[in-house]
């Protein structure tokens, strides 16, 4: 797994726990759904996030671009 599938498996289950616990246990809880919405928001423009502290460690790598993993194009092509 890479990091950035890694982070969207930590924002769906910080977003569905937060909704899930907003409905059963108390409506604060949705500001976890704010706070996780609003830490995506930023690191679409920032290209930083600080879950990556937490899954580089874990040893998820980060993804290749898909450009470096296709082959490279002959003249012929």
């Amino acid at each position: 797994m890479t990091i950035e599938r890694g982070l969207r498996l930590a924002a769906g289950i910080v977003v569905l726990l937060s909704v899930a616990l907003g409905y059963f246990v108390n409506p604060a809880w949705l500001l976890l759904t704010a706070f996780a919405g609003l830490n995506l928001l930023q690191s679409a423009f920032t290209n930083w996030c600080p879950m990556v502290w937490f899954l580089a460690p874990l040893g998820l790598q980060p993804c290749v671009a898909r450009a470096a993993q296709r082959p490279a194009r002959s003249a012929d092509d």
